[in-house]
């Protein structure tokens, strides 16, 4: 009997594999970490070998620990680092170059040579002209690898983003495909036609023969025969859109906020793309039964990452769990303000250029109230992006639903609450990136019937109301706004 749903859920930072129940229950959970590399300043880099090694990892330890047994799983979810993207030798299966990670910028001097065409590239894919996309990732490995254009033009090598690097190597070679979701995000796929774009793809000369087949979110993307027989790859999404999807945000108007590595807003706009002119993104949702779903999105590129830097860098805490006991060892910042745009700066700023600061420091100030302030412009870049939204779709938002890991830190989700001026709500199970994807696989194999069966199977844990006077939120964010304008003053520039 069919009784489980795998769903893998692969980052920036880790692999985590989760086991879902017919009821929606998180019931069992592998994880294992990911090291990134940086070989230049602002390039971030992994070993996609490492990637996929993670998974099988995942996988076998969930089956081992839980005791399940191969055949009661019903089938198989899987959503991923978007954007992040790598090139494969498609006879011996082999990466040519280390994965570029989604948050490198080196291919800005890449995108500076199409800088005539980003009007072309907005109009067509929904996406800024930004090293962020895979187009330029693409393009640069082509270029750095010897003869890798030509053996690209004679299909030789296979591209694909993280969720079509998984499928390809958990079906022994027999499947390359990517959803509309994943395909949105690499500047090469165009919204409206829901297609590869031939224009897109002559502009960055990219062969066609590279690209993986583009399949709607809960088809068949094939049987995971690296493991064993008859189980398949039903739901297939990029991360933000399955938390989106794990969230049930399947009417127009509803949104969510994923605080991860990065934080990512998007809004459910219903089955009409609509082309920001405020700074944000028209991405692809999902495409189920040959109906497509659009949301609008905003990014933070630092967010979960800055703790990561307060772990790693300074030594300050041992634990990212721990920056929220270290923080509410001083009742406020201080003054201090962190802007921690250690890559750019996103939503709504788009500037690439910008590096991090601290201001306010005073001799009073210490590392706890640095903590603080590291964990509230996580809080304030949010409310950027929120803010942006807002006014870009012309309605208010009562209730933000949250998740991803720091969701679990209740400093940040009141602070949040505070300057946004509204409910925040955290669901049961808090990886609902995980979730979306099994939600999206069980559909694809029949486990849930319909959206009203996955309705059914969510639920709210706990909801931070807003405490913070209007007036004391105005003025913490109008100090944030000035960091922030400062810190876009100092430029680095090769």
């Amino acid at each position: 009997m069919k009784k489980y749903i795998l769903s893998i859920d692969q980052g920036t930072t880790s692999t985590r594999a989760i086991l879902i129940s017919q009821k929606g229950e998180k019931l069992f959970q592998a994880q294992r970490p990911l090291d990134c590399l940086y070989p230049n300043p602002g390039w971030v880099e992994q070993d996609a070998n490492q990637i996929w090694i993670s998974v099988v990892d995942v996988i076998n330890e969930l089956l081992i620990v839980s005791g399940v047994k191969w055949d009661e799983i019903s089938s198989i979810g899987i959503t991923n680092q978007r954007e992040t993207t790598i090139v494969w030798d498609k006879k011996t299966g082999q990466p040519i170059h280390n994965a570029i990670v989604w948050q490198s910028k080196q291919t800005q001097k890449i995108c500076d040579r199409f800088e005539s065409k980003k009007n072309l590239i907005a109009k067509k894919t929904g996406l800024r002209l930004n090293p962020y996309f895979s187009a330029s990732k693409i393009r640069f490995i082509l270029d750095k690898v010897k003869g890798a254009q030509k053996r690209a033009e004679e299909g030789e090598l296979l591209f694909g983003t993280v969720d079509t690097w998984i499928i390809y190597k958990m079906t022994k070679g027999a499947s390359h495909a990517t959803d509309p979701s994943n395909a949105s995000r690499t500047m090469l796929f165009n919204i409206f036609d829901m297609k590869w774009d031939e224009e897109l793809l002559s502009l960055w000369k990219i062969p066609s023969k590279m690209l993986p087949k583009v399949v709607d979110n809960t088809d068949d993307f094939g049987e995971a025969s690296f493991f064993g027989k008859d189980v398949h790859i039903r739901g297939v999404v990029g991360d933000q859109q399955s938390a989106l999807f794990g969230q049930c945000c399947f009417r127009e108007g509803e949104s969510k906020n994923t605080y991860g590595t990065g934080c990512f807003m998007l809004m459910n706009i219903g089955s009409k793309p609509v082309l920001s002119k405020s700074g944000l993104l028209t991405t692809v949702a999902w495409r189920i039964k040959g109906k497509t779903t659009y949301a609008l999105e905003g990014s933070v590129f630092i967010g979960g990452a800055v703790i990561q830097w307060l772990r790693d860098q300074t030594r300050w805490i041992e634990d990212s769990y721990d920056s929220e006991i270290y923080a509410a060892k001083k009742p406020d910042t201080a003054g201090v303000y962190f802007v921690p745009s250690f890559v750019g700066m996103g939503t709504p700023y788009w500037d690439d250029d910008a590096r991090g600061a601290i201001f306010g420091l005073t001799r009073g100030a210490d590392r706890h109230n640095i903590t603080r302030a590291a964990l509230y412009s996580i809080a304030y870049q949010s409310k950027d992006v929120i803010d942006t939204m807002i006014k870009e779709a012309k309605m208010p938002l009562p209730v933000l639903k949250v998740d991803g890991g720091a969701s679990a830190n209740k400093m940040l989700m009141q602070f949040q609450s505070d300057i946004l001026q509204c409910e925040v709500r955290l669901p049961r199970c808090v990886e609902t990136t995980a979730l979306g994807a099994g939600y999206l696989a069980g559909l694809g194999s029949g486990f849930w019937k319909n959206i009203d069966d996955i309705e059914s199977c969510h639920a709210t844990s706990q909801v931070f109301w807003t405490k913070m006077d209007p007036k004391e939120a105005k003025k913490l964010c109008k100090g944030w706004d000035k960091a922030v304008e400062a810190t876009r003053v100092y430029k680095i520039k090769d």
